[in-house]
């Protein structure tokens, strides 16, 4: 099967973590994200070409709707980055997006160390609520219409972590993947994302993947480790005094 392209993946990304209101305004998809983080609250440009008179107008689209101007930049957004730049925006979240062959991740998982759930218990709310991941984000699960699933992982048959997995066109997209602090450093990330890989073969997915900051340096020697790679990087820019 033919490896997914860039516009794959973020379209999975759309799918698998969606804004609450995504509305066309001129050369942009602005996203009304309701609190859920800042994927689901930047704007993204859709047009090769835009000028300084675009930008106010998703400033003006983002205003509207009570949210910070933030724009989402991908790997063709060069000539939006350095026209942002000049406007005084400053670059937010690097990110990485691994993927990987859901074939390559699959593993034979410990019993009971890892549980599918849905919709997810209050010690998966917990452990979650401890990342800085809230009720906001929980509805971003919800507002998912494919297939899903959280997942709980355990030791010592106490809740560990947390994590929640979505497929889109062949896809399956890693979301929210959190250990709790007590429990880190014990192998269960590889785990959890062991238990996805498994849960996304049998959807049928063929790739799994997903997002994290280039500055959450543990999960990307995980990732690295596990033999994942690199498909894809983008950032954020938000407008200053934001």
């Amino acid at each position: 099967m033919t490896a997914p392209l860039l516009h794959d993946y973020l379209d999975a990304l759309e799918a698998t973590w969606p804004a609450a209101e995504v509305a066309r305004v001129g050369s942009w998809l602005i996203r009304d994200g309701q609190g859920g983080g800042s994927r689901v609250s930047a704007a993204t440009l859709c047009l090769p070409e835009m000028t300084v008179e675009d930008v106010r107008e998703a400033e003006a689209a983002m205003s509207a709707r009570g949210q910070p101007h933030l724009f989402m930049i991908r790997q063709d957004d060069a000539e939006l980055d350095a026209v942002l730049e000049a406007e005084g925006y400053a670059v937010k979240d690097p990110v990485a997006l691994y993927a990987a062959p859901v074939a390559q991740m699959v593993a034979d998982l410990p019993p009971v160390t890892t549980f599918r759930v849905w919709p997810p218990l209050a010690a998966q709310v917990d452990i979650w609520a401890e990342g800085g991941i809230g009720p906001a984000r929980l509805a971003v699960m919800e507002r998912v219409e494919g297939p899903k699933v959280s997942l709980m992982g355990r030791i010592s048959d106490a809740p560990a972590a947390a994590g929640f997995v979505a497929c889109s066109n062949g896809i399956a997209m890693v979301h929210a993947l959190e250990t709790s602090v007590r429990y880190r450093r014990q192998g269960l990330g590889r785990v959890m994302m062991q238990a996805a890989a498994v849960w996304a073969a049998e959807q049928g997915a063929q790739t799994l993947a997903l997002c994290v900051t280039r500055a959450n340096v543990s999960a990307n020697a995980l990732y690295l480790g596990m033999g994942m790679q690199e498909v894809a990087g983008y950032h954020y820019r938000i407008g200053p005094g934001l």
